[in-house]
């Protein structure tokens, strides 16, 4: 069932649940208004007696009605009124949904309320990021599930922002719901089985779903490959019967009739299962692989959200979809290999493959369109995860300005970045003694950054450069606020705000 958000003056006949907020010390938001004098009174009473329920951010409880046998009322508590933001707004709207799915509610209702407004955030604009919330917290990806209807448990079909200023939190939420139709695209992709996602089904997901949109979408098959020299990412998918693909998509939003300026470029690897190859990746968790074209995913769910919301900048995609497999084909340890760049790669580990994917891409879209900026987003080591595990995305920059976007568009979204040392020291440590360049660093140590000072010798011009390690944020092993595991969709929400913030109508 699709979760339909809607805005409302009053809530819909058919409305199970009406939610009131209320601020912290268990001040009553002047959504009680709404209620009838009696059951407003009722609650104030009720509240008055709690010990437990404080109206701290996110706490919820059933509030005592009336009459029986009609519309339940739920309390969620919004905490101190100067400390509401978006992200915390958010985290109440997930915290909603399940408290609403545990309870079989099929149509809610949370009503906005008149008071003095928070310090950081209108109250139209909370509800907005309240349905954002419920929204990301309702995802849920069924697609091969064959149990019969009964046997599920009820879906919340329709979430509904009620008061006066449900136009406002309608017009906030319009962009909003654009990135999270692109968030829950990405989401899907990185938790299809990989029987059914692979490089060319990847491929084809992609333009089926982009082409009608407006975005122009070119596929390299196996053949155009080679004819262009994609040698890195060829050689990481010669194991595989499965051959690999690079897709590159265009989003030209800027108007025609001015001056094309050189476009924002992305780049995401897709590495559609990774058995590690020749150094085959242990047995225990070899199944959580499927994710490992988790930013291949962020890139065309980003390009999905611009492309919805009409977003005013000229932007190309790119992703090199490969499968990492071990066979009498499969590329080896100590082998050298070219890339698109023309630099030779000794490959010192079969499973250090996603760099040699972006690498290619990298290389490519930067001599193809001249990009005033490169980002680029691969689940790339597992050092990241040790360093900063599921919270923060390590982030590597070359350019100041680029970072301090970034980080302004991860304080606003709640997508956490930690900037990393790009020190000339770990460029360097990737010199080959008999190639140009090696897959692996020196030793165990300082893992990401030594494949940070990989790509980095794929980065052409001093041209304005990050590398988001998603390893640990593509993913989650639990459920969280707003996301069930266990793909999250990390990268597309930050990366559009950061544009739209900083890039757009440029």
């Amino acid at each position: 069932m699709t979760l339909n958000i809607k805005f409302a003056a009053k809530p819909t006949k058919d409305t199970d649940t009406v939610i009131i907020g209320v601020y912290a010390d268990n001040n009553l938001s002047t959504a009680s208004d709404a209620l009838n004098v009696d059951t407003a009174n009722l609650i104030e009473s009720f509240l008055g007696k709690q010990e437990s329920f404080k109206g701290k951010s996110g706490q919820i409880i059933t509030a005592p009605v009336l009459d029986e046998g009609k519309t339940r009322i739920l309390l969620v508590g919004l905490g101190d009124p100067d400390k509401i933001d978006g992200s915390a707004a958010e985290t109440v709207g997930g915290k909603l949904y399940v408290a609403l799915k545990s309870i079989g509610s099929k149509s809610a209702a949370f009503i906005l309320g008149d008071d003095e407004e928070p310090e950081n955030i209108s109250t139209a604009d909370m509800g907005a990021h309240i349905a954002m919330g419920v929204r990301l917290r309702g995802y849920s990806f069924l697609k091969y599930k064959t149990l019969d209807a009964e046997d599920e448990s009820p879906e919340l079909g329709t979430f509904t922002i009620a008061g006066k200023d449900n136009k406002k939190s309608a017009k906030t939420y319009e962009p909003l719901g654009h990135v999270a139709a692109g968030m829950l695209w990405a989401r899907d992709l990185v938790n299809e089985p990989p029987n059914m996602l692979y490089p060319e089904s990847f491929a084809k997901m992609i333009k089926d779903e982009l082409k009608p949109l407006g975005v122009e979408v070119e596929i390299f098959d196996e053949k155009k490959l080679e004819k262009l020299g994609f040698k890195a990412q060829l050689a990481v998918g010669m194991g595989s019967a499965r051959t690999p693909r690079t897709v590159v998509m265009r989003w030209n939003g800027k108007d025609a009739s001015k001056k094309k300026s050189q476009p924002l470029a992305f780049v995401g690897k897709g590495v559609t299962f990774d058995t590690g190859g020749i150094n085959i990746k242990p047995s225990g968790g070899m199944e959580d692989m499927k994710l490992d074209m988790g930013g291949a995913a962020a890139v065309v769910g980003l390009m999905k959200s611009l492309a919805l919301r009409n977003a005013k900048a000229d932007v190309v995609g790119i992703v090199g979809l490969a499968e990492n497999m071990p066979s009498d084909r499969a590329y080896r340890p100590s082998d050298v290999i070219g890339s698109y760049s023309g630099k030779t790669i000794e490959v010192l580990n079969t499973d250090a493959e996603g760099r040699l994917v972006l690498a290619d891409c990298l290389t490519y879209v930067q001599r193809k369109y001249d990009p005033a900026l490169v980002v680029d987003l691969a689940t790339l080591t597992g050092a990241m995860m040790i360093a900063l595990g599921h919270e923060y995305c390590g982030t590597f920059v070359n350019d100041n300005d680029l970072w301090e976007n970034m980080e302004s568009a991860s304080k606003s979204t709640g997508e956490k970045l930690w900037r990393m040392p790009l020190d000339a020291a770990f460029k360097k440590e990737m010199v080959s003694s008999i190639a140009d360049v090696k897959s692996l660093g020196n030793g165990r140590y300082a893992g990401a950054c030594t494949a940070a000072g990989f790509l980095e010798h794929f980065i052409e011009d001093n041209r304005p450069w990050a590398h988001m390690d998603i390893a640990g944020t593509a993913w989650v092993k639990s459920d969280s606020a707003i996301c069930p595991k266990p793909g999250t969709g990390f990268g597309v929400r930050v990366l559009d705000k950061m544009i739209a913030d900083h890039y757009e109508g440029k």
